[in-house]
This record gives C-alpha cells, sequence and structure tokens, in this order.
C-alpha cells in the first residue's frame, strides 16, 4: 500500500532499486505552442552542488557515472494518463559521495512560449519498486504555480545511512539554467 505525502513529509526508502514516476497534465495552451516538460535529476554531494558535471542527469545525459541513476528518456508531449517521464535508480551502485538526489522539472523555452505551471495540473512524483511495480509513495502537488516555470517535485537524501524522499513541491521562476547555477 503507497503512502500518499503532503508537502514537507518525508519517509525512508527500504528498497535499493526503485523507479522515480513523474506525471502532469497540461490545460489546452492558449499560447499556441505545445508543451514540453523535463524531469532533470541533480545529484549532489553533502554541500548541496552537483558531484561532477556527469551527475546533472537530463534528456542530454540519460546516466549518472556511477551506473546509479538513469532517465528513460524525454516525452515531449506528457500525452495520456500515468508516468510522462521516469528515473531508475539503483542506491546499490551510487557514488560514495552523493547525499542527495533532487528530481526537478521544468518547461522548456517557457518564457518564449509564454508558459508557467500555473497551465500545468495534475503533477505528481512517485516511488515504485522496480522488480515488483509496487508503489511505496506518492506526492500529489496541489500548489497553484501561477509564475512558476520550474518546480523541485522532491528531493531523496541520505541520513545516517539510511535514504529517504522529502515532498518539497518549491517553485522557481526560472529555468533549468537557474537549477545548474544553484547547484554548481
Amino acid at each position: 500500500m503507497a503512502i500518499n505525502l503532503q508537502k514537507g513529509q518525508r519517509e525512508a526508502i527500504t528498497t535499493p532499486k526503485f523507479t522515480i514516476g513523474l506525471g502532469w497534465d497540461t490545460n489546452s495552451s492558449s499560447t499556441g505552442s505545445a508543451f514540453d516538460l523535463d524531469a532533470s535529476v541533480f545529484i549532489l554531494d553533502a554541500n548541496k552542488k552537483i558531484v561532477e558535471d556527469d551527475f546533472f542527469v537530463f534528456y542530454n545525459n540519460l546516466q549518472s557515472p556511477d551506473g546509479a541513476v538513469q532517465h528513460t528518456g524525454d516525452n515531449l508531449t506528457g500525452a495520456g494518463d500515468g508516468d510522462d517521464e521516469q528515473v531508475i535508480v539503483d542506491l546499490s551502485k551510487i557514488d560514495p559521495r552523493v547525499s542527495e538526489i533532487c528530481i526537478v522539472v521544468t518547461i522548456h523555452e517557457a518564457d518564449s512560449r509564454r508558459q508557467n505551471f500555473g497551465q500545468v495540473r495534475n503533477s505528481f512524483i512517485r516511488i515504485f519498486d522496480s522488480a515488483t511495480n509496487a508503489e511505496i509513495l506518492k506526492y500529489e502537488l496541489e500548489e497553484d504555480f501561477s509564475i512558476e516555470t520550474a518546480v523541485e517535485f522532491g528531493r531523496i537524501y541520505k541520513r545516517d545511512n539510511t535514504w529517504k524522499f522529502e515532498a518539497v513541491g518549491a517553485g522557481m521562476k526560472g529555468g533549468l539554467q537557474d537549477y545548474l547555477n544553484k547547484y554548481n
């Protein structure tokens, strides 16, 4: 039975191999441009900085150098039910320098397309067991991000040799570069 989290809630992750599913629906665009939301993973050290450049996993770098984090690829439309993008994680392979995995979703070319997360609904992040497909936890973002063009959905962090998930739901007016600036 999956645990439904509220913003700020934390839950231990007890399996080393799991998949992160991310989903969303977009409103009909009044801007005339289709939406393209992108999931990105920032793999951070104890100082909340990207371990090395290759530890930034996104549509142009689908796997971390330790093989612990793998993005399954960019979904350009977000059409349909269920997960729009997925990230496969194997904590047994994680580089010992890693203490946090931050999951962010941005709107590609949001400024030029005049789009924001206020036009996105039914957003969620979930974690499920890769072997059994049993859902472990889920966080449904219910905030109205009326000006934000990027949202940190959640983070996985290590404390006292235990990995935990935190439901973050924090928006930012900015894009992928703003997150890169934050974590570099």
